[in-house]
């Protein structure tokens, strides 16, 4: 297999981003800090929220038929499998095709393996989400193809889909839906550099094995992840727009 790059080599420097675009994210944080002060003062989480009433068993979607906004096409359920390490569980986030901009369509892969879902039920996988036991999040992943059966769409397309994710409804909780949206815009930066690393990644393997459909590939699961700590980030967010 060739080796992949580094996910570091794609982050951002976050003195690099314009003033408006650290605003936004610091704006999306105070969201974040929002949705966990009426959710605990309640004794609940954003987990929690989303199993109520269920028993916890791996690889069931939840909620059962996922979240789903029809007016933004924005999508995620939340589950767990093959017991990663230190983590209760993780979202999924996705927009499906009614949600994705004009003009953009899935990679085509003349030797695919298997059928890609395309036209009115195209989906782009944006992110996962990892969480812990206590219901707050700790790392981000990018994940092959056939994980979550997407269309696979470029990092550029990918990317310029991220902000329609929107989930506009209180089904199944209220502060859940706006704290993964805010989450999405707090971390969005970072998340637009996996999504570069995951492209990077891909094209190496499949330069390493032409005609190979790697998108399919079982030992190819996870391609990049990063830990998050949202504290932190604000921190340092609040560092840099000091800094001017």
């Amino acid at each position: 297999m060739h080796p992949f790059p580094p996910v570091s080599d794609f982050l951002p420097d976050l003195a690099s981003l314009d003033r408006d675009r650290r605003e936004a994210m610091l704006a999306a944080a105070g969201e974040i800090r929002e949705c966990y002060r009426v959710l605990v003062k309640g004794g609940l989480n954003v987990v929690g929220e989303v199993l109520r009433g269920h028993d916890f068993i791996e690889m069931n979607h939840y909620p059962a038929d996922d979240v789903y906004d029809a007016d933004s096409g924005a999508q995620y359920y939340y589950h767990a499998h093959r017991g990663i390490e230190n983590e209760h569980g993780h979202f999924h986030t996705f927009v499906r095709a009614a949600g994705l901009p004009p003009g953009i369509a899935p990679l085509h892969v003349p030797h695919a393996s298997e059928a890609r879902p395309v036209g009115d039920e195209a989906i782009c996988h944006l992110v996962a989400v990892s969480m812990d036991a206590w219901g707050y999040p700790t790392g981000l992943f990018t994940t092959n193809r056939w994980v979550t059966d997407e269309s696979w769409f470029r990092a550029a397309d990918a990317i310029a889909t991220l902000p329609r994710f929107v989930i506009d409804h209180a089904f199944p909780s209220w502060p859940t839906n706006r704290w993964i949206g805010a989450l999405l815009v707090l971390y969005g930066p970072f998340i637009e550099g996996l999504l570069r690393h995951r492209d990077a990644c891909m094209d190496a393997a499949q330069a390493a094995r032409p005609g190979v459909d790697v998108y399919e590939d079982r030992a190819i699961e996870v391609i990049g992840a990063l830990p998050v700590a949202v504290d932190d980030l604000v921190a340092e967010l609040e560092r840099s727009l000091a800094a001017g």
